[in-house]
């Protein structure tokens, strides 16, 4: 049986206190379910506006998408987390991931290593902050039991290992990173390719303890295209991905194109074949999203 949909979207837009409260006020209104912050140099430091964000709100959880683990020292993060987790009522969900722009390490003054060095301090991040977080003896005490629920991201055979280990809420891109542009840039993976990961995760998932219960799947949405014309709109994007023919773009799953019922009806079959049942936007599309989270109500 299919898990029923959640929406979220992440807060991109720096602004004052009473701007950002009416900004998740509006989210909420909208109908989604879960208001993220991100962790990149130049946006909002993510514990305080989580908090700001679960203060103006009364039904949305609040969580970060995700959290760059080389910013963080494992401890102090285990104590930032507990005290917002607390904060918020016990509405936190703790995304997780490698970091993965250059440029913002080096403008920190940080080590920025090789992937397989990111990936082996999230991973140690990870196993210090459950060791924290579900110490009996934790103050503040975290609400959540045992801990709050993680969502970990990634793409390469690693990452996967460690979601499918660690994850309540398995991440799914569908980019990945170019390693020559310190910048961050990403270059879309063509659906074939996202479902070989999917699988590759899956398979991982397979070695899980019996007991533990399988991860919610999230797809993060790099557009969202209202239109009558599903092929003029993919036409025009072949500017922004030119290595992808127009058929392929179609059937990217990162690219929600088309009129409500079509978006709609896209995001079904790709919850039937992917498993994708959290979907979550960048603020830009927040607006766009909303008319197809009302269709799916329910669904």
């Amino acid at each position: 049986m299919s898990r029923p949909f959640r929406f979220g979207v992440t807060m991109m837009t720096p602004t004052g206190g009473e701007e950002w409260r009416k900004k998740c006020r509006r989210a909420e209104d909208l109908g989604y379910d879960v208001i993220l912050v991100p962790d990149h140099l130049g946006l909002p430091a993510p514990f305080p506006a989580v908090v700001a964000a679960a203060e103006a709100t009364e039904r949305p959880r609040v969580g970060t998408f995700v959290l760059n683990a080389g910013f963080w020292n494992p401890t102090l993060l285990a104590r930032e987390v507990a005290t917002t987790d607390a904060l918020t009522g016990g509405r936190l969900e703790l995304g997780l991931g490698t970091g993965y722009v250059q440029a913002e390490h080096d403008a920190a003054g940080l080590p920025f290593g090789t992937p397989g060095e990111r990936v082996t301090h999230l991973r140690r991040t990870v196993e210090e902050l459950d060791r924290i977080l579900t110490d009996p003896g934790l103050r503040p005490p975290s609400p959540q039991r045992p801990r709050p629920p993680y969502l970990i991201g990634g793409h390469g055979d690693r990452m996967l290992r460690l979601t499918a280990a660690h994850a309540d809420i398995a991440a799914f891109h569908g980019t990945r990173t170019d390693p020559a542009d310190p910048s961050g840039k990403l270059i879309v993976l063509p659906a074939a390719q996202v479902a070989e990961r999917v699988a590759a995760y899956r398979r991982f998932a397979a070695e899980r303890r019996s007991t533990a219960a399988p991860a919610e799947l999230n797809l993060l949405l790099q557009m969202v295209v209202p239109t009558d014309d599903r092929r003029a709109a993919a036409r025009a994007a072949l500017d922004k991905i030119p290595y992808l023919t127009e058929d392929e773009i179609l059937d990217l799953p990162i690219l929600l194109i088309g009129t409500v019922a079509q978006q709609a009806e896209q995001l079904r079959a790709q919850r039937e074949r992917y498993g994708f049942s959290y979907i979550s936007v960048l603020e830009p599309a927040m607006e766009a999203l909303a008319p197809v989270i009302e269709e799916l109500s329910g669904d």
